[in-house]
């Protein structure tokens, strides 16, 4: 039958007469399937030149929009001990809504009444300041009246000066006067005597003008102890003026002292205030923290501490909530190879896991069970598993995404490149390029219109 051997069966045995061999080697057969051959030929030569959108496949997971629409844990930010429970698993619950009640496990806010007694606390140091501004008026006062009366005391003792100057003034004139009287009673002694000695005057005016001279000599003495009084008067006027002066010079900075004494315990007592009233404003906050409450609207997912009587502290998570309200969203992770073929606002295609679908994944237009998507987001570094997220967004010219996906879910992505011929994207899966790098429309457009 392979014609190996030098001995050929089919020149010497007609096979033609036995009708296994008329079946098996019709020759009709052979022209139908030279036709299939060709027409199948040509059809895939027209495939070959068919367009074909070269895309980027990724794993994703579905997730809300916005991060305040995520799934997330209520911490407590002071430590505790769970008391009361107001909620159950899948409970709706509104914002505000309690969730549940913790009590106190640090010794320095055992007391109930710490809040009232804080209060009082800072209303007796209100009225300690109070007190010390008082204080510190009345002082200002006798501060202004050592002042006035210094002023007066100097005035009166400038005035005892001055006269005491004038004095001595007075005193050295009648001094003067008293000499030149001395001098006139010797001169008139001289001329009595000689008058005397020649007959002319009696021993009488002689004796009279010697005791002229006796007073003037003795007027001169008193006049000179009254010259040295009034000028020891000016010295002592000027020393009452140098004692006013220290007098209420050391009054005046008692007074001062004592005022600086209370506007400082003033100060004092007001930054006590200041923190007490801090103090109490905590003390406030801190009990209305004992009440965990739902941050927004939504269900609860999870009780993380569950039980009565358990501790935890503070940043601890206590319990899961899903919010009520979100807008769907899309992260898909890309190798870092393919993330500068991803723009934003690309359309892409989703397979949300649990939903049947067709995929063609070069020809978008012909799958089934596939949703629009646009590109939002686009993370500036690399993530934990050595991709890049791309948060996607629910394209509104498309379908509407199914109202029955829950956040986490997984998801299939089509991210939607050029269109090239199929024999190129043959070319290039079997040399292992790369997709075409290129720009969007928008972008170059953009890109022109700035030149």
């Amino acid at each position: 039958m392979l014609n190996i051997s030098p001995n050929k069966l089919n020149t010497k045995v007609d096979l033609s007469v036995y009708k296994s061999a008329q079946k098996v080697f019709h020759r009709k057969h052979f022209k139908h399937f030279n036709r299939f051959l060709l027409a199948f030929a040509i059809i895939g030569i027209i495939i070959l030149f068919l367009p074909w959108t070269q895309n980027i496949y990724s794993r994703g997971n579905v997730t809300t929009l916005t991060p305040d629409q995520r799934p997330q844990t209520i911490q407590s930010p002071i430590p505790g001990r769970i008391e009361k429970w107001y909620v159950r698993e899948g409970d709706h619950v509104k914002k505000g809504d309690t969730i549940l009640f913790i009590s106190e496990i640090k010794n320095e806010y055992f007391d109930p009444n710490l809040v009232n007694r804080t209060g009082e606390q800072i209303k007796a140091k209100e009225a300690s300041v109070i007190s010390y501004n008082e204080k510190v008026k009345a002082l200002n006062n006798q501060i202004g009246a050592l002042t006035r009366e210094r002023k007066l005391k100097l005035e009166q003792a400038q005035n005892k000066l001055l006269q005491a100057k004038l004095k001595v003034q007075s005193d050295s004139i009648d001094l003067e006067a008293v000499k030149i009287n001395l001098a006139i009673a010797e001169r008139q002694i001289g001329a009595t005597q000689k008058l005397y000695e020649e007959g002319l005057k009696s021993l009488t005016e002689l004796e009279e003008k010697k005791s002229k001279f006796q007073e003037s000599q003795a007027k001169l003495i008193s006049q000179e102890n009254a010259f040295l009084v009034s000028k020891n008067n000016v010295i002592n006027a000027m020393v009452e003026i140098n004692r006013v002066q220290a007098e209420y010079a050391d009054k005046i900075s008692k007074a001062q002292s004592d005022k600086f004494t209370a506007e400082s315990n003033q100060f004092d007592a007001e930054a006590q205030v200041t923190k007490l009233e801090s103090d109490f404003t905590n003390y406030e906050m801190r009990n209305d923290l004992y009440y965990i409450r739902a941050p927004q609207d939504g269900f609860i997912n999870k009780a993380i501490k569950g039980g009565i009587g358990e501790t935890f502290k503070e940043g601890e998570r206590l319990v899961g909530i899903m919010p009520a309200n979100y807008d769907l969203a899309v992260e898909m992770f890309v190798d870092p190879i393919d993330l500068p073929l991803i723009h934003l606002g690309e359309n892409v295609r989703v397979q949300f896991d649990g939903w049947p679908a067709i995929v063609f994944s070069g020809w978008p237009n012909v799958s089934y069970g596939t949703y629009g998507a646009k590109v939002v987001a686009i993370e500036n570094f690399i993530s934990a598993n050595g991709k890049f997220r791309v948060l996607l967004s629910p394209d509104e010219n498309d379908h509407q995404w199914p109202e029955a996906i829950r956040v986490g879910s997984g998801a299939m992505t089509i991210a939607l490149l050029e269109d090239v011929p199929i024999w190129f994207e043959l070319w290039r899966k079997l040399n292992g390029f790369p997709p075409n790098y290129y720009q969007p429309e928008t972008t170059s457009d953009t890109t022109s219109d700035k030149k």
